[in-house]
């Protein structure tokens, strides 16, 4: 997304579209008395995220009281000058507008962030050029949404080529919708239905469970009647996969799927 801004003298009366300045009234943004500091539960929960990831002697952060932290705290997204229009009329270039562009990343696998920072200072770390705009977490995440971002890395580099944290797709979509609360999709109810009726009318399977998989994803246990195929399996993974993801707003909950087989 991209924002031009063209010269303009503001001593003409008029903004650049023409609309005098007369009786007009600005609003506020919410963040007039904004310090650029980082919202303190967050800092203390990626800090305390940070130690238990490099072996120390903390325990795992719950991931939903940090995306529940996230949620109410404000973030700072970073947009960068790029190149406008150019007037070379008089044989030396000069700038005459200037786009600024919000900062998406792309990975080696095409997979597409929008990175964001708890501080201004986070922020100046990784890239002292940018700008920091600051924005509520669902404004951020909507953006994300928008720019066909599927995650958000926190404070990067923590340390270099990584994030403080990485808000999954799951994650993402909660804070946009701005309806519920983030859990993991093994709690999420309508997750749990949804493998309900996916399962519901396979002969095959004698019962079913939710489970936590590796990275948050969403482990499906099913119980088998002997005598199974591997290719009759194999369909049967492939049927209960396709159904679980048939409607978008379950799809949108799960970060990934995996199988736990075993048998009656």
């Amino acid at each position: 997304m991209t924002h031009r801004f063209s010269a303009h003298d503001p001593r003409a009366g008029h903004d650049s579209a023409g609309v005098p300045w007369t009786g007009r009234t600005l609003t506020g943004t919410g963040f007039e008395g904004d310090t650029g500091a980082a919202d303190e539960t967050l800092a203390a929960l990626l800090a305390a995220h940070g130690r238990a990831a490099s072996g120390g002697a903390d325990a795992g952060v719950d991931p939903a009281e940090l995306v529940a932290a996230v949620a109410t705290a404000r973030l700072v997204v970073p947009v960068v000058a790029v190149p406008g229009e150019v007037d070379d009329s008089s044989g030396v270039p000069v700038d005459v507008s200037s786009d600024m562009a919000s900062v998406t990343l792309v990975a080696p696998d095409g997979a597409r962030a929008l990175p964001a920072f708890t501080s201004t200072a986070a922020l100046a770390a990784w890239n002292a050029d940018a700008r920091p705009v600051p924005v509520t977490a669902q404004r951020a995440a909507l953006a994300a949404v928008q720019e066909g971002c599927s995650v958000i890395p926190l404070d990067l580099p923590a340390p270099p080529g990584t994030a403080a944290y990485l808000l999954r797709p799951s994650m993402v979509w909660a804070l946009a919708t701005g309806r519920r609360p983030w859990v993991p999709a093994h709690e999420d109810d309508q997750v749990r239905a949804a493998v309900a009726a996916a399962v519901a009318g396979e002969e095959a399977v004698v019962s079913h469970d939710c489970a936590a998989g590796p990275d948050l994803a969403l482990q499906v246990g099913l119980t088998l009647v002997p005598g199974l195929t591997q290719d009759e399996v194999r369909r049967l993974v492939t049927s209960v996969g396709e159904r679980i993801a048939a409607d978008g707003e379950t799809r949108a909950r799960i970060d990934a799927v995996t199988f736990r087989l075993r048998g009656a």
